[in-house]
């Protein structure tokens, strides 16, 4: 007790506890103090000799203990040694102990243990009773073997302690000498391993020259020709090695060399001996080791091959030179000739030889040394699997599969376009075969044994060549991982570069989609055979692994592939294999197919949730989730579709694999369905997966992300139009969804996916605006093209926005989020869903939304100017989409609508913000203008006041009005050409408003019922020389912002320039006003003239807009002369150069004349009796090509000038031909302006190149 306290006492915890490991503790209290050693590791020699051989103690224990003590040993020797020597019985007991335990284990670790302690003991103690001891025990081990299946322990014994101890060689040979016979039985028990303690036991006891000459009997009678066979057939690196070390002691004597280089006297032993071949030679097998490709052999064998020679280079080096291995050049050569001839036969057994030789070859020797040698071997191929002779091919496709190995094309370069050639040539004869079968099928009942005969011989032939194909696949993948093998070292570098692993492994992908795929398909339609698809599945999952980068694309391809006829229908790859499985793999039967099936389904499934069509890749987590799941699920698979839909449905307690089952099963559907293979009916797959929802509900479980997105494709997609969930499925699916932290984890972009959430309004308004987000950021469609598109010619919308405008038109509400999708998403996103929406409104313009659009605008609206007040440009880069939204609303109002309450409230809010912006706010200005615009020419004469006056009361809108007119002449083009149209048209319109309302005031004044004015509360300041200059100096490609200043001249004109809101300035110091400029104030004749040319050029352009503003300009200023000065009117309008612009345009081409704007400005010149411009004669000449057109075609805007122009001239007395004007004015009544037109009528309000025009305001 007192030795066990003191052995533990004052150690730390864990150290105690391990030291404690190594005493017998029901023992130790028993043993001396002696045994126990002084330090750590505290060993207790005696407790040791206890607990050995206890079977009692664990395994572990007893290898801990044997550890330690050999880390004792090696730390502290000397006190080790005195500890065992201590006592000479208790020494030779514990070797005894220690040799008892190694013969008992079956662990190597231990016996590997043992072996090293008991080296150490003998070595360190020196005591020739011990080591004799020890030699008696392996003596008497060997001889109580009935076989020496056991021996290895002991032989590796044996030749460690020879090793350690030289001396015991001779021993060994003299004292137990009949040792010799029970190595012997070693050396033929079929065990490499303890063959290769045998040999290295030898090659010890023949270091020693003494026992090498008592052995030199035994070697000639019984060991030479055993061991040379052995070392030619050994197959493990540990047997060569020895062999070679055994070798090379024997090659040290002169007697041993003449032995083994006389091959009669080999040959002769040899019969003797059992499991000897004499017909091995030395040089023979050291040639064949110095052609291996470990570099350890080589070196070995060549020194053997240097120590024979050292004895007698003359007497043995011929044997060297002359030994042969069988050459596969000869082989080649052979096959190559024998195909020339004409004996079938001889053709099949060359073949059958060669693909014996190409199969048995070793891996470790190469067959073929050159790379020329290997391309003669595939040539020869290529030429015997064309041959015309069915038997022939068939047995070149099996001597080519054995060909495709790494071994036999590694040697430097690769041949891959030899490889490509050979593989081409099988698949094309293969594909011959298949042809030939279908074109001679047999016709009748008599021929159906010869038919099942040629679908048997052509399935036999398929499967060898997909064998051959697939070893090529094997061969592609084992050399990804050799970089000498990715391209032909000796290609130049400018060159392209074909023959390489990249180019051939695209190569079998190709070949697969285009040969092996459509041969297997047709055979299936006539047979299956498992073996067959064995192969071709394998074939399938190995080009995943050779083109990786074209993996997914190839799973998408498989999947989207039609397999034809097979099971009555068409079908992609997954049920194909499903069926594989169910056929023949239900009742524990051809597991191997079970498992290809399994692994090509688990990839392929792998690959096309990698990357899926339009959302984005899962996590790494969720396929590591997802292919942990299918890895334990598909091989449990093996059932039919309808017990598959029925074990989906069930609603029993599921355990955990069954559970992971149904987990495939529903992703296997949903990858078949998103491929459009819908091979069970939609109908019962709708029920079941609700089923499982419900399943998982109950037993309050959470399926995986993807497994969950599975179920809500396939509900969505499976719907029936008429049939809807239950409410508490939607509310399950809701519950689900509630624990899910994105949404986009379990989306699927399809329209039906996106009724689906948003035909429930429990899920509509949860996750209505998530998904429509999601939807519009994965819907690759741009619907741009579909904008400018009329009514009478629109084109086929895609499906998606069928299935989104459906819901639109049933459920309005969906207009509110996605306004505020165009407000809160990504531009790209916006800009879709502005898109979309344009579409929509034009294209369903029976559906009154604009109330519902524009309340909800403005609370966006009212809610951005209280947030962003100080800079409503920075809140969002898509306010100007909805903005433009907002005018598109306001341009859909053909008729004239009173402006509600909303109406004005969205105008006194898009005022304020205008108010807020810069002149380069271009994109929230343009669309804000164009909304204020048209709101003020689309409504009511009494809707007009009011918004007039709530515009003009925006201080802030008013000065940025000002500031964008002073920006008309700046010199650059830019993007606000645009804009400032946009300006001027306002300017013009709040000017006409502005003072219709203060006239119509000042007339009710005294009556009390008079609107409230259009109070100015900014005047808008305008130098009419820029604006002049701006008209003679017009911008590039800026014809409607001159017809836009001419539309606010026109107005100021019209008004004498009294307006209050637009006061005109000088531009810097004037000269003194002439008598005529007095007249005319605030013009002066300087700017009428200016103006008047400016009209003139402006007319020349010929632009139909422009010119009907210019004829408008024109005729305010000539009323504005006549006014103040009817001569100067006169003058102006009888200049010389009048005649030249009219004529310039009635030049343009055929009955130009009835153009509106030429027919207004012949009427303007006939007014102010401008004979010099239009004479009498010309103004007949008008009439007749009038009486000749046919005013049924002409638009209503020409028709309301051709009314004009005859009036003029009525009152003018000029139609001299009563006739005619009889009857031109009856054709004229019988054509009213509303109905006379057959064009359909123009619409007044338009957008011209970003602004917001309405023509009527241009025109007149």
């Amino acid at each position: 007790m007192a030795v066990r306290q003191a052995a533990t006492a004052g150690t730390p915890g864990p150290r105690r506890e391990e030291e404690a490991a190594l005493l017998f503790e029901r023992a130790h209290y028993r043993h001396d103090p002696r045994w126990l050693l002084p330090v750590t590791p505290r060993l207790c020699l005696a407790c040791a000799l206890e607990l050995l051989p206890d079977p009692g103690v664990s395994l572990v224990r007893k290898k801990h203990m044997l550890s330690c003590f050999q880390d004792a040993l090696v730390r502290h020797t000397s006190l080790v040694t005195q500890l065992v020597s201590q006592d000479q019985r208790v020494c030779i007991h514990f070797i005894s102990v220690l040799f008892g335990l190694l013969c008992s284990m079956e662990d190597g670790s231990v016996t590997n243990l043992c072996i090293e302690v008991l080296i150490q003991i003998t070595t360190h103690l020196k005591l020739e009773q011990t080591i004799h001891c020890l030699l008696d025990e392996c003596h008497k081990e060997l001889c109580n073997m009935p076989s020496m299946r056991g021996s290895l322990a002991t032989l590796t014994l044996l030749g460690k302690l020879v090793d350690a101890i030289p001396a015991l060689a001779d021993e060994l040979v003299m004292e137990h000498g009949n040792l010799m016979e029970h190595l012997l039985r070693g050396l033929v028990y079929p065990s490499e391993g303890i063959q290769a303690s045998v040999c290295y036991l030898y090659g010890k006891l023949y270091s020693s020259p003494v026992a090498a000459e008592m052995l030199s009997g035994h070697f000639r009678e019984k060991l030479f020709p055993l061991f040379l066979s052995i070392l030619d057939g050994a197959q493990t690196k540990e047997l060569q090695i020895n062999c070679l070390g055994l070798l090379r002691q024997l090659l040290k004597y002169d007697l041993f060399v003449s032995m083994i280089m006389n091959q009669d006297g080999m040959e002769e032993s040899a019969k003797n001996i059992e499991g000897s071949s004499g017909n091995t030679s030395l040089p023979l097998v050291l040639k064949k080791l110095l052609l291996s490709r470990d570099e350890t052999l080589q070196v070995a064998s060549a020194h053997c091959i240097t120590a024979v020679l050292v004895h007698s280079p003359a007497k043995h080096a011929p044997a060297f030179i002359h030994a042969d291995i069988p050459g596969i050049e000869a082989v080649v050569r052979s096959l190559q000739g024998s195909l020339k001839m004409n004996n079938i036969e001889l053709h099949k057994q060359g073949l059958l030889l060669f693909a014996e030789i190409l199969t048995r070859q070793p891996e470790e020797i190469k067959l073929f040394t050159s790379s020329a040698m290997c391309r003669d071997a595939g040539r020869a191929l290529q030429e015997a699997v064309s041959s015309p002779v069915l038997e022939v091919a068939a047995e070149a496709l099996k001597a080519t599969s054995a060909f495709l190995r790494k071994d036999h094309q590694s040697t430097p370069p690769v041949q891959y376009g030899e490889l490509r050639a050979l593989l081409e040539a099988m698949l094309n004869r293969c594909a011959e075969f298949s042809q030939t079968l279908l074109s001679r099928r047999p016709l009748g009942h008599a021929s159906s044994r010869d038919s099942e005969k040629a679908i048997l011989q052509r399935g036999k032939f398929l499967l060898s060549t997909l064998e051959g194909f697939r070893s090529a696949c094997r061969l592609a993948i084992e050399f990804q991982s050799e970089p000498s093998a990715q391209e032909n070292p000796f290609t130049a570098p400018s060159a392209k570069k074909e023959d390489t692993l990249e180019a051939f492994s695209e190569f079998l992908l190709s070949a697969c989609d285009s040969l092996c795929i459509p041969m297997v398909m047709r055979h299936l339609e006539q047979t299956t055979h498992p073996a067959l698809m064995e192969v071709f599945l394998s074939i399938l999952h190995n080009l995943f692994v050779i083109v990786p980068h074209m993996k997914e694309k190839f799973s998408k391809k498989l999947e989207d592939l039609v397999l034809g006829r097979w099971m009555r229908a068409s079908s992609s790859f997954i049920r194909l294999t499903l069926e594989l499985k169910a056929r023949f793999c239900s009742d524990l039967s051809h597991s191997a197919l079970n498992q290809v099936c399994s692994n090509f389904l688990y990839y392929m499934c792998l690959n096309l949730l990698s990357a899926p069509e339009k959302t984005g890749p899962p996590s790494k987590e969720e396929l590591s989730a997802v292919s942990e799941l299918l890895q334990h699920g598909l091989p449990q698979i093996s059932s039919r579709s309808p017990e598959s839909l029925a074990f989906l449905s069930d609603r029993q307690y599921m355990e955990g694999a069954a559970r992971q089952r149904q987990y495939c099963i529903l992703l296997l559907f949903y990858l078949a369905y998103i491929h459009e293979d819908r091979f069970v009916s939609e109908a019962e797959l709708f029920e079941a997966v609700q089923s499982f929802l419900l399943s998982l509900q109950d037993q309050g479980e959470r399926p995986p992300l993807v497994v969950f997105k599975a179920s809500i494709y396939l509900l969505a997609i499976c719907q029936d139009k008429d049939n809807t969930l239950r409410e508490t499925m939607v509310s399950a699916i809701r519950k689900f969804l509630e624990g899910i932290p994105d949404l986009q984890l379990v989306y699927t972009h399809h329209p039906l996916l996106l009724r689906f959430f948003l035909l429930y309004p429990e899920l509509m308004s949860r996750y209505g605006h998530h998904v429509l987000e999601l939807w519009f950021f994965w819907e690759d469609s741009s619907y741009e093209e579909l904008d400018d598109v009329t009514s009478a010619g629109q084109p086929a919308l895609p499906a998606s926005l069928v299935v989104l405008f459906q819901l639109l038109r049933s459920i309005p509400s969906i207009l509110l989020i996605l306004l505020d999708l165009i407000y809160s998403s990504p531009v790209d996103t916006a800009h879709k869903v502005l898109n979309s929406l344009r579409t929509f409104l034009r294209r369903n313009e029976d559906i009154q939304v604009g109330g519902l659009i524009r309340g909800h605008f403005l609370l966006i609206l009212q809610r951005l100017l209280v947030e962003h007040g100080a800079s409503p440009s920075g809140a969002s880069g898509n306010l100007p989409l909805l903005l433009s939204l907002l005018s598109l609303m306001q341009l859909r109002n053909v008729s004239e609508q009173e402006l509600d309450s909303v109406a004005m409230k969205l105008l006194h809010q898009v005022s304020k913000l205008c108010g807020k912006c810069s002149p380069t706010d271009v994109d929230i200005l343009q669309p804000s203008f164009n909304f204020l615009y048209w709101s003020l020419h689309q409504t009511t004469p009494s809707s007009q006041k009011r918004a007039a006056a709530v515009l003009l009361s925006s201080t802030g809108l008013m000065e940025l009005l000002e500031k964008m007119l002073a920006l008309t002449l700046a010199k650059a083009d830019s993007p606000r050409t645009a804009l400032l149209c946009s300006a001027w048209l306002l300017t013009a319109s709040f000017s006409a408003q502005q003072h219709k309302g203060s006239l119509q005031a000042s007339r009710t004044w005294g009556l009390a019922l008079y609107p409230v004015p259009c109070q100015v509360h900014q005047t808008l300041s305008v130098e009419m020389d820029q604006v002049l200059k701006a008209l003679s100096f017009p911008k590039k490609k800026a014809a409607l912002l001159s017809a836009a200043i001419l539309c606010f001249l026109r107005t100021a004109l019209r008004q004498s320039f009294s307006s209050a809101l637009v006061a005109l300035v000088p531009s810097g110091a004037q000269p003194l006003p002439a008598t005529e400029d007095t007249v005319l104030a605030p013009l002066r004749m300087s700017q009428v003239r200016s103006l008047v040319i400016g009209l003139q050029n402006l007319l020349v352009q010929k632009d139909p807009l422009l010119s009907q503003a210019c004829v408008g300009c024109l005729e305010a200023l000539l009323d504005y002369l006549d006014a103040r000065s009817p001569d100067i009117a006169l003058h102006v309008a009888s200049q010389p150069w009048n005649r030249f612009l009219l004529f310039t345009l009635l030049d343009a081409g055929e009955n130009s004349f009835l153009r509106p704007e030429i027919l207004r400005l012949m009427t303007l010149f006939m007014r102010y009796r401008s004979s010099s411009v239009l004479s009498h004669e010309e103004v007949g000449d008008v009439l007749q090509g009038v009486a000749l057109a046919d005013l049924s075609t002409l638009s209503n805007t020409t028709l309301q000038a051709l009314h004009g122009f005859f009036q003029q001239l009525q009152s003018m007395g000029h139609l001299a031909d009563h006739s005619m004007a009889q009857t031109l004015q009856a054709s004229l009544e019988g054509l009213p302006p509303s109905t006379s037109s057959g064009q359909p009528p123009l619409q007044d309000m338009l957008c011209l190149g970003g602004v917001a025009v309405s023509l009527s305001h241009i025109r007149n």
